[in-house]
């Protein structure tokens, strides 16, 4: 689950909205909080080496994506997906765009777009990452009935095998008693 948001200009780490803090434990919140503005500090600096990356802090994980001179992070459950936390940053960073795409570099003050934080939803229950979910669950039932109907027609075929090595094993067998029987008869009818 996403614990946190937080966007930040790359340039001078400056905070410009922050959100989903769901405010359980105030301590721990504050602390990673405090963790998420040395980072952006750390990449105002220039120590950023890649623009999308991972860090473990604690039972957490903090995911970000630097796209235009701003940094987007999310803080989450280790066992969140990563994928969806990247999903909800793309997502985030496009709507921060188009909402204030123009104001970005003239923020002079911290959490200058404090209006933003209405858009700072958890994933899961904005439905950011429902389509991609549903698409998939699509595929997935889709899958399934092949695969039933395909183990319908294996099972036909194993049991059409299983009455051949019946046969074959079973077969001569038959074929001498029978065999044997006909003489029987023979020598008694003609005999």
């Amino acid at each position: 689950m996403v614990k946190l948001t937080m966007i930040a200009r790359v340039t001078d780490g400056l905070p410009l909205a922050e959100g989903l803090d769901d405010g359980r434990d105030q301590k721990d919140s504050e602390l990673y909080k405090q963790q998420a503005k040395a980072l952006f500090k750390n990449l105002s600096k220039g120590h950023n080496e890649a623009s999308r990356m991972s860090i473990e802090t604690g039972p957490y994980v903090f995911h970000y994506i630097i796209e235009g001179r701003v940094c987007y992070l999310t803080m989450c459950d280790r066992s969140y997906p990563k994928k969806l936390a990247f999903q909800y940053l793309e997502d985030l960073k496009n709507e921060f765009e188009r909402v204030n795409g123009s104001q970005i570099e003239t923020a002079a003050r911290p959490y200058a777009f404090i209006k933003f934080v209405g858009h700072l939803v958890n994933p899961i229950d904005s439905g950011i990452t429902h389509p991609p979910i549903n698409v998939k669950f699509a595929e997935v039932s889709v899958m399934s009935s092949r695969l039933t109907s395909e183990s319908r027609i294996y099972a036909d075929k194993a049991r059409d095998l299983n009455r051949q090595a019946l046969i074959k094993k079973w077969a001569p067998v038959a074929i001498v008693f029978g065999v044997v029987i006909l003489l029987f008869w023979v020598r008694k009818k003609f005999w």
